[in-house]
């Protein structure tokens, strides 16, 4: 293990340490002269998987400020003014969460808008590869303005956001059951005003037999060229899952919460053990199938056989809120090491959460590695080894594979760094009689 996190010697110009980083101090190979380096930071001898551009080969990734510079399969280590050594592991761009809950704040009993049931997103995403999480339905259009000043402008993270069809949110309760505060006109303007932030509009957690949740956000969709994401069930009487897959969800639209297996929604396995035929017409008619483990909405005895029939989620998501991050779910790689075990290649689990999801959102721009884009990357670990999964019914998955997170980039910075492979050691780093 010592060889993975050995880094070249830090170089003095002029008798001063080159400062590269924000967050480091600089590493550079023994006889390099610093004026010839082109990139700042050089990830080398990782197995690179970047589905966007269709590479899956063990390659070296170069950064300048905080931008992807170079991708190639052998990069000069004497370009870079520090070399971080992945080898064994795999560099992939940063990975994105469509569905997560960061609203945080303190306001009583209001759940998962400005409430601490939802959580800081900068103290969960950098540590598992994240550095783009869209809230999910948090805030509506009367507090999204909150919703932005309060952990948007605040967050190292990229915070993107499913704006909730009730416009006061996801306050849980009868708050949500207020069809008169579902007001399309009203959220597609703040959407139109919001665009480079709000990437779609969420339903969730009505109770009636009506569609107007769905049909008033699928209105407000089309408007503004957005998807729509649907948390389904519990309706009284209950409501077709069919009639909302291929009557009210556009192509492109979201389920999520795909494996889930609740009261009053109809599971995509039925008692047969087969993917019901309305789901696979579904899929062909291009709605998305999002994850959305949670705490309550993932079961291994409907994502089970539904993988093994090749039903396999277009993105992964996780639902994240206190509830689920200390229950079954624990977090994003948890959750992809999952479907890892369940049957899906590493390639695919790592496009799930890159390029795919990139194009769900409608931000192409994000999860790839693309010369030019922004430098985010993320350097995994897949561990082998014997290791237990939970599910939100309390069963359990034994699997061979773990995915963990070596390294996180954001912006061409490192914000995570679980073993110190981006830091010279101690003992090459000059003394500074305790400045810094």
């Amino acid at each position: 293990m010592t060889g993975r996190y050995t880094f070249l010697r830090r170089s003095l110009v002029a008798g001063a340490v080159v400062s590269l980083l924000a967050v480091n101090r600089p590493a550079a190979s023994i006889g390099q002269q610093p004026q010839a380096a082109q990139f700042d930071v050089l990830i080398a001898n990782g197995h690179v998987i970047d589905p966007r551009n269709n590479l899956d080969a063990v390659m070296d990734v170069a950064v300048t400020g905080t931008k992807v510079a170079r991708v190639a399969a052998k990069i000069d280590p004497a370009l870079a003014r520090r070399v971080v050594d992945a080898t064994g592991l795999y560099v992939v761009p940063g990975l994105i969460d469509i569905h997560a809950h960061v609203f945080f704040g303190t306001e009583k009993d209001a759940y998962l808008s400005n409430a601490d049931t939802a959580v800081p997103p900068d103290n969960h995403s950098f540590r598992s590869g994240q550095t783009t999480l869209v809230d999910a339905g948090g805030a509506g259009w009367r507090n999204f303005l909150q919703f932005k000043e309060q952990v948007i402008d605040r967050a190292r993270t990229r915070v993107l956001a499913f704006i909730n069809i009730v416009g006061s949110g996801m306050k849980g309760g009868p708050v949500e059951q207020n069809l008169a505060d579902m007001d399309p006109k009203l959220t597609a303007m703040r959407i139109k005003e919001f665009s480079s932030l709000i990437v779609g509009i969420k339903v969730a957690h009505y109770l009636g037999a009506e569609w107007d949740p769905v049909t008033r956000a699928v209105a407000a969709g089309k408007d503004m060229n957005v998807p729509v994401m649907v948390d389904f069930g519990r309706h009284t009487p209950h409501q077709s899952l069919s009639d909302l897959l291929l009557v009210h969800l556009r192509p492109g639209d979201i389920l999520t919460h795909t494996y889930a297996h609740v009261e009053g929604r109809t599971p995509i396995v039925g008692e047969d053990g087969k993917v019901r035929p309305f789901v696979w017409e579904a899929r062909k008619r291009g709605v998305i199938f999002d994850a959305g483990h949670g705490g309550g909405s993932f079961v291994f005895r409907q994502a089970a056989p539904a993988l093994k029939q090749g039903f396999v989620p277009d993105v992964i998501s996780t639902d994240l809120h206190t509830g689920s991050m200390n229950s079954g779910m624990k977090d994003i790689l948890n959750t992809m090491s999952k479907f890892l075990n369940l049957g899906m290649s590493l390639a695919d689990v790592i496009k799930a959460n890159t390029s795919r999801a990139a194009d769900v959102i409608k931000r192409p721009e994000l999860g790839n590695l693309t010369v030019g884009g922004e430098a985010d990357i993320a350097v995994l670990n897949v561990r082998r080894g014997t290791f237990g999964f939970i599910d939100t019914e309390g069963s359990k998955l034994i699997g061979n594979q773990k995915l963990e997170c070596e390294l996180t980039m954001k912006g061409g910075q490192v914000v995570w760094d679980l073993n110190g492979i981006s830091r010279p050691l101690w003992t090459d780093v000059p003394q500074t009689n305790g400045k810094h």
